[in-house]
């Protein structure tokens, strides 16, 4: 289905650690989401527009008489991410959405997969986790992070996953160190057919390497600038390998922003989070 372009309204916004979580009443959008899938809000100060932001969708909930819900995890980090973050019940935002050509596909039989994700980035990871055990796929999940305050969702992760693995690079939840480090462990535990992962990009090549060394398909949700989350701009180039092994340049908003892992030629990924 098309994205659409609404007046979003907020619903709610709550600080829980380093990040903001603002709900949005945004008629059309959840409806038509899928795990994977981000919006472009735009944010400005003092009454202008700066810019669009991408931001992945993390849950969508009915309401009472309202539309689907939306949810969306802001780390305040740029005028554009503070802008948004400073938004309070009642204040209107324009939203378009969901955007994004290729969300993560499920699988047609029920086999066990491993979700990873680390920071905000894991966000569209929880959506996933819902879709997939409606379909009686095994979840398990690994949810990495800089410190507890960066650690999107833990309680939320042990509810939704049937085993969680945490890693914090200070060691104050879970085991100290890097995603990285516990993948393999994890893979053999779960004996996962398919990786899913959402985060910073070498997080995603981590899993990706994991994934084909345990003889599992990957999937990757790609945090790149969109600047226009519509293909025309050619703003967010990703350097991929055909399925006939020639390079070619994609689009991570309408040919991703999910990817299958083995197919990103990583070295040459450039790009990053918006502000």
């Amino acid at each position: 289905m098309s994205p659409v372009h609404v007046t979003a309204e907020v619903l709610a916004s709550k600080r829980i650690g380093a990040f903001q979580h603002v709900t949005l009443v945004a008629p059309g959008v959840g409806e038509r989401f899928r795990p994977g899938a981000f919006v472009a809000v735009s944010v400005g100060t003092g009454g202008y527009h700066l810019a669009r932001r991408a931001f992945w969708i993390h849950q969508v909930r009915p309401l009472g008489g309202y539309a689907a819900t939306v949810t969306l995890v802001v780390e305040p980090r740029g005028e554009g991410t503070r802008w948004l973050a400073s938004r309070q019940r009642g204040d209107r935002v324009e939203v378009t959405g969901p955007l994004g050509g290729r969300p993560f596909a499920l699988p047609k039989e029920p086999v066990p997969v491993l979700l990873v994700g680390e920071g905000y980035a894991a966000a569209p990871l929880f959506a996933l986790a819902e879709r997939l055990r409606e379909r009686d796929c095994p979840v398990n999940l690994v949810l990495g992070a800089p410190d507890e305050a960066h650690l999107l969702s833990a309680l939320e992760a042990r509810r939704t996953a049937r085993a969680v693995t945490i890693v914090t690079g200070d060691g104050s939840v879970g085991a100290r160190g890097a995603v990285a480090e516990v993948l393999p462990e994890a893979l053999r535990r779960s004996g996962a057919a398919v990786v899913y992962a959402a985060g910073p990009a070498p997080t995603l090549h981590a899993a990706a390497l994991a994934a084909e060394e345990h003889g599992a398909w990957s999937q990757v949700a790609l945090e790149q600038r969109t600047p226009c989350g519509t293909g025309l701009c050619l703003g967010c180039p990703v350097p991929v390998v055909g399925e006939d092994g020639v390079a070619r340049t994609a689009r991570a908003c309408t040919d991703g922003p999910v990817v299958r892992g083995d197919r990103v030629r990583w070295d040459d990924l450039a790009g990053g989070a918006g502000a």
